[in-house]
């Protein structure tokens, strides 16, 4: 009996091991790879095959094709039974390895599961990335079958730039998909204002008693003759671009500026939501091109369902969450709830559906943004809610808030969302930080169990400084540099281990200069020193922006230095009165008293420190306390054409001993300006002599409405303001 049991054995063992595929001996390669189909995908498999293999063990296993495989080959093609697009099989069989695809780029992820998974290759970040040492490879015996959870997944990453980075993480870009690039905000890229909107008015929104052909303008659905124009359109697009199928017809950004001429309005009425009209006139493009997928926005306006159409297969719903909140998941607060109604209602009528999730503070990119805890909730959300694609915007820029694991771990999700977000997380940080990553787990936790604590939203627009009092009050803060202190002397030995601590800690550095220029009588000499730190580490570690914007760190210290530090000469309207004739809008009052003579500068978020007025004008009178000697009046404004706030046409300043009869100081203009950057204008206007006055009144005229170039075509444009100075 015994003989038999070991006869047994040794059959079994022998079969395990003829199941394995040695690629490598002693540093030699005594295998081939070989692609049995010719393609781009499988050539790029084979080339990431290749090079790491090298990398690993110094072989360099030779690329062939050869539809014969051999023992101990690497077979690249053929398809995957059972694997969806972008899914792969992995196979030994017969002494060799099958890396089979179920489409598209299967082939690539078939390689990158087999590099990480069997072979100890990790990649990280940026051209950042591990692997083991080793003369000898051998593949275990493998039969594994895998389909990603979306068969489209986008990142905003810096890492994007790497291309390895992009396959190792299994990302795509819309150009990959989208025919001409055309994925989102296309109905200006389709039938262009510029050209057609002066002999065609009507065919562009009714908004508020008029047509408003724009850059930003929606079209008239329910018009045939845009049906037609859109068609012939598309005819040639098509024409130029055969090798995709997917192509986005969708609103341009801008909120409510759908058309409400009587035909649209009932629509809209009809389907209980605007999104009705889009969708009526999807499904005919649909209908036209049935060869065609068609992807358009329910965002903002759109975003809730239509009670009666429902798009057709080959219609593709590209929902955003845009509005809502992210300190919990979007089933436990009232922004995601909203949101939550508009995808129970989509899924029921769609099993085409693309989520665009947003992950980051726009605003202020490179400050501390604890959502990690909700990602992976979320993202089930979506897959349990028949989202197929899924578009994570985070803005990826270097410097931002953990910016590299925040990638990380969201491509690793969207490949499978059922993974342990917290276990990515450590992962990640012993790979990318190593003896430090103890440290920094901790403050990621501390700092989002402060967030929950301090009851305050975390939005995708806002400032350092409403945290201050939260996340971010000074007893945490200190807490927080305490821990990066110790992360940073765990690897000052390890200058790359150390680039990445310091590069992580800029989020923090940054809150803690925006949350100083709030506050009066702080340590000025100290933060100069921490800007020049901040200043110096942006520079070295190529930082280029600190928002959605564009504004450069450079020009964030030298506008601190001249904005934000206590200047040599002092404005004579510091805690002066103010006396509004017409007041700013309702939600702006509380502080409008106090704000625009407190000698502290507003940022580029308007929800701290700035006092708004919408489609209005403003006036108001600031009692200076007595009688003042001036030459210089100026009212400072903030330009973010993102949030609707746009220069006003300009201003007038006079002014008066008693506070009733006012002589002209002068006035001041602004051109139009149509930079997205965040910007701080002056109103200013010099005296060429002295004056003597006790009040200053000032009288702004607002452009009204946003021209058609604008977001917000149709509607009132804000303007704000926050510090008034005199000198």
């Amino acid at each position: 009996m015994k003989k038999y049991l070991f006869l047994f054995s040794f059959l079994c063992m022998g079969s395990l091991l003829s199941a394995q595929v040695q690629l490598t001996r002693s540093g030699k390669p005594v295998s081939r790879i070989v692609i049995t189909e010719k393609s781009e995908v499988n050539q790029k498999a084979a080339d990431l095959l290749q090079l790491f293999i090298e990398r690993i063990s110094g072989a360099v296993l030779p690329i062939t094709a050869d539809q014969k495989i051999k023992r101990g080959d690497v077979s690249i093609g053929g398809t995957a039974a059972g694997a969806g697009e972008d899914g792969f099989r992995l196979l030994t069989q017969d002494g060799a390895l099958f890396i089979q695809s179920g489409g598209d780029k299967g082939a690539i992820y078939g390689v990158v599961t087999l590099l990480e998974d069997y072979l100890g290759v990790s990649y990280y970040a940026y051209e950042c990335y591990t692997l083991n040492k080793e003369t000898d490879i051998t593949v275990p015996a493998l039969d594994r079958t895998e389909t990603p959870a979306f068969r489209y997944r986008q990142t905003f990453s810096y890492g994007n730039d790497d291309p390895i980075y992009k396959m190792w993480f299994r990302l795509e870009e819309p150009g990959e998909m989208f025919i001409d690039n055309m994925w989102v905000h296309t109905f200006n890229r389709i039938l262009p204002a510029s050209r057609f909107g002066k002999e065609h008015p009507e065919w562009y929104s009714f908004i508020n008693g008029e047509r408003r052909p724009g850059d930003h303008s929606q079209w008239c659905l329910t018009n045939p003759e845009v049906l037609e124009a859109c068609i012939h359109q598309l005819d040639s697009i098509f024409a130029a671009h055969p090798d995709l199928k997917m192509i986005s017809v969708s609103q341009n950004d801008g909120n409510n500026t759908n058309c409400a001429c009587p035909e649209c309005r009932a629509v809209d009425e009809y389907e209980g939501s605007p999104s009705g009209n889009f969708i009526h006139f999807m499904n005919k493009l649909a209908e036209h091109y049935p060869d065609k997928e068609f992807s358009t926005l329910a965002y903002l306006f759109t975003m809730q369902p239509p009670k009666h159409v429902k798009p057709l297969p080959n219609v593709n719903i590209m929902l955003c969450d845009i509005d809502c909140k992210r300190e919990v998941p979007l089933t436990d607060n009232a922004s995601g709830q909203y949101f939550m109604q508009a995808l129970e209602g989509w899924s029921k009528i769609s099993d085409n559906i693309f989520v665009w999730d947003y992950g980051i503070n726009f605003d202020n990119i490179v400050s501390p943004f604890p959502n990690f805890h909700i990602l992976q909730k979320n993202m089930q959300i979506f897959k349990d809610h028949h989202a197929t694609m899924h578009f994570a915007q985070v803005n990826g820029i270097k410097g931002g808030d953990f910016s590299e694991m925040r990638a990380y771990v969201l491509g690793k999700l969207m490949w499978n969302p059922y993974q342990d977000v917290d276990s990515l997380m450590q992962t990640f940080m012993k790979g990318y930080y190593g003896d430090a990553a103890p440290y920094l787990y901790q403050y990621q936790k501390i700092m989002e169990g402060a967030l929950l604590a301090s009851g305050k939203d975390l939005w995708i627009y806002d400032s350092p400084i409403t945290h201050k009092d939260g996340m971010l009050n000074r007893n945490l803060r200190k807490i927080y540099n305490e821990l990066f202190d110790k992360a940073e002397a765990a690897v000052k030995n390890d200058a790359e281990k150390l680039y990445h601590v310091q590069l992580s800690r800029l989020t923090l550095q940054y809150s803690e200069l925006e949350i100083a220029r709030t506050e009066t009588g702080g340590d000025v000499e100290g933060i100069k020193k921490q800007l020049e730190l901040f200043q110096e580490r942006t520079r070295t570690f190529g930082v280029k922006s600190l928002n959605e914007r564009a504004n450069a760190p450079e020009a964030y210290c030298e506008l601190y230095r001249k904005r934000f530090l206590p200047q040599e000469v002092n404005s004579l309207a510091a805690g002066a009165k103010v006396t509004y004739i017409s007041a700013p809008d309702k939600k702006y009052q509380p502080i409008a008293d106090k704000a625009l003579t407190d000698g502290l500068y507003g940022g580029t978020t308007y929800v701290e420190s700035w006092v708004g007025w919408e489609g209005r004008d403003a006036s108001f009178i600031v009692d200076l306390g007595e009688q003042k000697t001036f030459s210089r009046i100026e009212t400072d404004f903030l330009h973010q054409l993102g949030a609707w706030i746009l220069l006003p046409k300009g201003g007038t300043y006079s002014v008066s001993q008693d506070g009733e009869h006012f002589d002209d100081f002068g006035s001041f203009t602004f051109p139009e300006d149509r930079d997205n950057q965040v910007k701080f204008v002056p109103g200013v206007v010099d005296s060429s002599t002295p004056v003597k006055a006790r009040y200053i009144k000032v009288d702004i005229q607002t452009i009204g409405m946003c021209p058609p170039w604008h977001y917000g075509v149709g509607y009132p444009a804000w303007f704000f303001l926050d510090e008034f100075s005199v000198y």
